[in-house]
């Protein structure tokens, strides 16, 4: 089967639509001259002239006529299909997998709105911190935690982690040993993730000296680190991504009014580049956008919020 450019093709339908090379140009979003070379170069092809060329207009010879009924049939024909099979892509299952933390504190409570937004689209969520090979396993986008330095994939920034700060239940304000000042944590258990480093490094920053940044339970997972504090079983250091959800609901609270440290990490939305446009993706894609641009906002309007009460207290004080 001999099959013409279909640059040129499309060139010349939209000439004969219009029958006006200026017209097909602006429909196209090219120049005149671009749409009069596809046309002459497809009249090379075929061999017989499309169009007679008049002064200031252009007419279709009784060829071009006859090709015009056979090119449009064929476009719809490919128009039809290309809906049809967008309209498969844009439904069914998309598996996204992400770090176990980020997906129980932050995705998975905000997922039923996904749903409700793009029925037809089945998510099915995995939990994992390993480096993804989209070409072995069969994931569609991940979120990982980083610097986003991806190469040969589609990187979004999703989520900055800006900062780290002690976080406890409400509870410990309160009680035989109520936490008020940095100095009160000799009293009270440190709750820890993989990075301790974190601790000594805050209670640094805090003057406090006299508590063992080494000492308490730890977890592998910031999940169950944030869980342990809202049961009270000690203080953690929370991350501002994944504690903002808490922190809005009161189930933690910031016992202390001090500078929290930096953290120098995101959270990135990754995909293969060659599938990063397919309409599950894509939705998915602006879809978590929007929630996370929601999330930050609501956090930051919390936390400027909370610094003007303090400086307020202070005054009054």
């Amino acid at each position: 089967m001999r099959l013409p450019p279909l640059k040129a093709v499309r060139s010349f339908e939209a000439a004969a639509r219009h029958l006006s090379f200026s017209k097909a140009a602006d429909e196209l979003f090219v120049t005149p001259a671009a749409v009069s070379h596809q046309v002459k170069a497809l009249e090379e092809w075929l061999g017989v002239p499309l169009f007679k060329r008049l002064n200031r207009a252009v007419i279709l010879t009784k060829e071009g006529q006859t090709y015009l009924l056979g090119v449009r049939k064929g476009l719809e024909a490919i128009g039809v299909a290309t809906d049809n099979i967008m309209r498969q892509d844009a439904s069914g299952a998309l598996h996204v997998d992400t770090l176990p933390s980020f997906a129980a504190r932050w995705l998975l409570p905000r997922l039923s709105r996904f749903r409700e937004a793009h029925p037809d689209i089945d998510v099915r969520l995995s939990a994992s911190d390993h480096l993804t090979d989209f070409n072995r396993e069969d994931v569609d986008v991940v979120v990982r935690y980083g610097h986003g330095n991806y190469p040969g994939l589609r990187v979004d920034k999703l989520l900055t982690e800006e900062v780290m700060f002690p976080v406890c239940s409400p509870a410990l304000l309160e009680g035989r040993h109520p936490l008020r000042t940095p100095a009160d944590l000799k009293h009270h258990t440190l709750l820890h993730d993989d990075m301790r480093i974190d601790w000594q490094a805050w209670l640094t920053m805090a003057g406090v000296t006299d508590v063992d940044p080494k000492k308490g339970p730890s977890f592998n997972d910031s999940s169950m680190l944030l869980s342990a504090a809202i049961e009270g079983q000690g203080i953690a250091l929370g991350r501002s991504t994944l504690a903002a959800d808490d922190l809005l609901a009161g189930r933690l609270v910031q016992p202390f009014d001090l500078q929290p440290i930096q953290a120098h990490h995101s959270y990135y939305l990754v995909c293969p580049e060659a599938t990063a446009d397919r309409p599950r993706i894509s939705a998915f894609r602006d879809w978590i956008m929007q929630e996370a641009s929601e999330s930050f906002g609501r956090f930051k309007a919390r936390t400027e919020r909370d610094t003007e009460d303090s400086r307020r207290n202070t005054r009054a004080n």
